[in-house]
C-alpha cells in the first residue's frame, strides 16, 4: 500500500560520545498505525544545510515531536540560563525555518510539545520557563525523566476544550484527561495562533494556526502515547492524516485511502 510521506525533524542527541539524530519511536508507529502515514526523518543539521523548499515538494506534512530539550530562550528574547536547558540548537535552526516554510505552502502540520513551542517562537512567541515552580500552577512535570514510561505518560490532568474550534472538531467541547511532561509553556502567545484548549491553571495546553491553508493543530500534551487506544488522542492523528492525505492528493492528483 502507498503512503503518504511526512517530514518529521530529529533531535540532536549524544550517545555513548556519538552524535545521533533521533526520534522517539512512539511518534513513528502513531504516524505509521494511526495516520497511515510514512514518517522521514530530517536530520537536526540547520536549515541552511539542505534545501527546504525541495524538501517540501516531497512531503505532504510536517509532524514536530517533544523532546527533553527545550528551545533556545534567546530565540525569543530571554537569558540562555542552562538551568532552563538541556538545549538542541541544531533542532532549533531545522524546525523554525521549516515551520514558517510548511505553513507558507499550506503542508499540514502536527506539533506536539516541544513542537508548539517551536510554532509559537517560530511566529513571534515566547514561553514562559519551569512553570511548575510558579505559585498556583500545576505541577505539569510531575514523574520526571527517570520514571518508568507508564507512569511518565499517564493521563494526569484535565483540559477545557474550547468550542468552535479546530480541536473541538475532533474530540468536542468539554473536558478530556492529558498527560503532563512539560517545564515550559507559551508565555506571549503568537499573533497568528489561536487558543485551542487550557488546563485548569490557565496553562495553555493546545493551539491552532489562524487563517490556515491546511490542518495546523499543536498540543502541549502527548497524544502519540495513546493514539490507537485514547479516543482523542485517536482522532487528532486521524485527522492529520486525513489532512496528509487531501494534500497528496491535491498536489498529485492520485488519492491515497487510509489503511
Amino acid at each position: 500500500m502507498h503512503r503518504p510521506f511526512i517530514a518529521v525533524p530529529a533531535d540532536a542527541r549524544d550517545f555513548g560520545g556519538i552524535a545521533w539524530h533521533a526520534v522517539q519511536q512512539t511518534y513513528l508507529r502513531a504516524s505509521l498505525d494511526v495516520a497511515g502515514v510514512l514518517p522521514l526523518i530530517v536530520p537536526a543539521c540547520g536549515a541552511e544545510r539542505f534545501d527546504l523548499d525541495r524538501l517540501l515538494e516531497m512531503v505532504d506534512g510536517v509532524l514536530l515531536t517533544g523532546s527533553r530539550s527545550n528551545v533556545d530562550p534567546a530565540l525569543y528574547g530571554a537569558d540562555a540560563n542552562e538551568k532552563h536547558g538541556p538545549f538542541d540548537r541544531d533542532r532549533d535552526a531545522t524546525t523554525l525555518p521549516l515551520i514558517c516554510k510548511a505553513l507558507d505552502k499550506g503542508i499540514p502540520l502536527l506539533a506536539i510539545c516541544r513542537g508548539m513551542q517551536e510554532l509559537n517562537v517560530a511566529l513571534g512567541g515566547t514561553l514562559a520557563r519551569e512553570i511548575q515552580e510558579i505559585e498556583g500552577n500545576l505541577d505539569h512535570y510531575p514523574a520526571g525523566k527517570d520514571s518508568p514510561e507508564d507512569e511518565r505518560y499517564a493521563l494526569r490532568h484535565p483540559v477545557e476544550i474550547r468550542p468552535d474550534g479546530c480541536l473541538a472538531g475532533l474530540v468536542g467541547t468539554g473536558r478530556i484527561e492529558v498527560n503532563s511532561l512539560h517545564r515550559q509553556g507559551i508565555d506571549r502567545l503568537a499573533e497568528g495562533l489561536a487558543i485551542e484548549a487550557v488546563a485548569p491553571d490557565g496553562v495553555v495546553e493546545a493551539v491552532s494556526v489562524r487563517e490556515a491553508r491546511a490542518f495546523a493543530l499543536a498540543t502541549q500534551w502527548h497524544p502519540e502515547y495513546w493514539a490507537g487506544t485514547d479516543l482523542p488522542s485517536t482522532r487528532i492523528f486521524e485527522a492529520f492524516g486525513k489532512a496528509v492525505r487531501a494534500h497528496h492528493a491535491a498536489r498529485t492528483g492520485i488519492s491515497l485511502a487510509a489503511e
